[in-house]
């Protein structure tokens, strides 16, 4: 059996969410990089695996997956390794909500194409950077709340979950727009992660194709 192939780039926060979890799988994995600021995600080869022409996709068992939240829930449900949600369902929820919060309605404004579309609107670098800058800031403020009654070094107690994938994720995003990491737990919790292999292992300046 070939190992699977991770279309991705190493500055893809969502990219990163996946490499993630293959290394916290142990899976195997081959890459194929596509450099966003090329516009090679939107080359016709790709856009015949991909037609939303975004980064992440994995191909494995015979499929083409896409969106990394449902590409990370597929590998958790398929491949033995730590769980990354709870077992009760309240917990799950909750774990699956606080993801959310970052997947669905933070990160998407730091989008290229996003950037891009405000530009056409009108918008120097200053405003643009300034904007999105001010999404995560309220977000992972939000975030940071949405946690704030849970112990242990994780988002959601001694184990990793969904939730801190896509934390230290977009911690990467702040810092590239100078976000001030005002909140203390956040960055425990990306410390605690970042000790971990399969989170070092990940990181985009770890990537063959980084920059």
């Amino acid at each position: 059996m070939t190992d699977p192939v991770l279309h991705g780039y190493f500055r893809s926060t969502a990219s990163y969410r996946v490499r993630i979890v293959l290394n916290l799988k142990g899976v195997a994995y081959a890459d194929a990089f596509h450099h966003l600021r090329k516009g090679e995600q939107r080359a016709p080869a790709y856009l015949a695996l991909n037609p939303q022409g975004l980064l992440p996709a994995l191909e494995i068992d015979g499929a083409v997956l896409t969106q990394s939240l449902a590409i990370c829930e597929y590998l958790d449900e398929t491949v033995a390794g730590p769980a990354l949600l709870p077992v009760d369902p309240i917990r799950r929820a909750k774990v699956r909500a606080a993801a959310q919060a970052i997947a669905c309605d933070i990160h998407p404004i730091q989008n290229l194409k996003i950037l891009d579309r405000l530009r056409g609107l009108g918008l120097n670098d200053d405003q643009v950077n300034g904007w999105a800058a001010q999404v995560i800031d309220e977000g992972l403020d939000a975030f940071d709340r949405l946690i704030a009654g849970e112990e242990g070094p994780f988002c959601f107690g001694d184990q990793v979950t969904l939730a801190d994938i896509c934390l230290v994720a977009q911690l990467v995003n702040a810092r590239r727009f100078g976000v001030d990491l005002r909140w203390p737990r956040l960055v425990a919790v990306e410390q605690a992660c970042l000790a971990l292999d399969a989170f070092s292992k990940a990181t985009p300046q770890n990537q063959p194709d980084a920059e």
